[in-house]
């Protein structure tokens, strides 16, 4: 049965979607089946895996709001062992839909639920809220990944979400645990990034990733040519840390491949 890691942070540019679409592919490459699942209304992980999203019809909004089969939507990459769930910018309406739905936290959780078998890792990449796509991110997830920057107000926010988590855990979904705190936007050169990287890691000890991924303009370049970075430039240092931080993961969860 496949783990559900959730990306989240409601801090705009920490590098959530970088990481989503990043790690589902470095998992991809070490030939674990991975689906990403793409609950963003900008869609930038949609765009970054070769879609566009103005030519997507159905989105993980239609099987939230009007029940389509998720199964009917699933995209392939040019990786063999990564699919993706796409997203549109008629997801912000979703909420606003849901308001007076029956179990609307849970809408997620019951899309993706018979997924669970057919993939290693689903990664959802949340949109920057704690709004109720986000809400029904973690409630669909297992786990749930941080990405914090190295960079001034690094810790800005994370103690709302980390509250939202706790609620999270008491109301809805009791099982839900934190993969782990990710450093991300490192620089070597800067004084700042090295006191962040020793902040974070007092605070909250075991809970950060081992691995850390620096700031790295082929990173940044690879989602403009509809590529993650590992096919845009494998032996790249933003590559390679995301390859050390599926293997990473892979290695915590102890992962057995699905049948392929």
């Amino acid at each position: 049965m496949g783990k559900i890691i959730a990306i989240a942070n409601q801090k705009g540019g920490v590098g959530k979607t970088t990481t989503a679409m990043n790690l589902a592919a470095s998992l991809a490459v070490l030939e674990f089946k991975t689906l990403v699942i793409d609950a963003d209304p900008q869609a930038n992980t949609t765009s970054g895996l070769g879609h566009d999203p103005k030519a997507i019809n159905t989105s993980i909004y239609e099987c939230m709001v009007d029940g389509i089969d998720v199964k009917e939507i699933i995209h392939s990459t040019e990786l063999e062992y990564l699919d993706l769930v796409p997203s549109h910018i008629d997801l912000v309406g979703a909420e606003v839909e849901m308001i007076n739905l029956d179990n609307r936290e849970e809408k997620m959780k019951e899309v993706i639920q018979e997924l669970k078998d057919l993939y290693d890792f689903i990664i959802i990449d949340c949109s920057p809220s704690l709004g109720l796509i986000t809400i029904n991110a973690l409630t669909a997830a297992n786990s749930v990944i941080i990405p914090v920057q190295c960079e001034y107000f690094a810790l800005e926010g994370l103690g709302k979400l980390l509250n939202t988590i706790k609620i999270i855990q008491t109301r809805l979904n009791p099982d839900l645990e934190i993969e782990g705190i990710l450093l991300t936007m490192y620089d070597v050169r800067l004084r700042l990034s090295n006191q962040v990287v020793e902040e974070v890691r007092v605070h909250f000890k075991n809970m950060v990733f081992e691995t850390i991924i620096p700031r790295n303009v082929r990173l940044s370049e690879a989602p403009s040519f509809g590529l993650p970075a590992i096919s845009f430039d494998a032996d790249g240092k933003g590559a390679v840390a995301y390859l050390n931080l599926a293997g990473e993961i892979a290695q915590k969860n102890d992962s057995q491949k699905v049948t392929k």
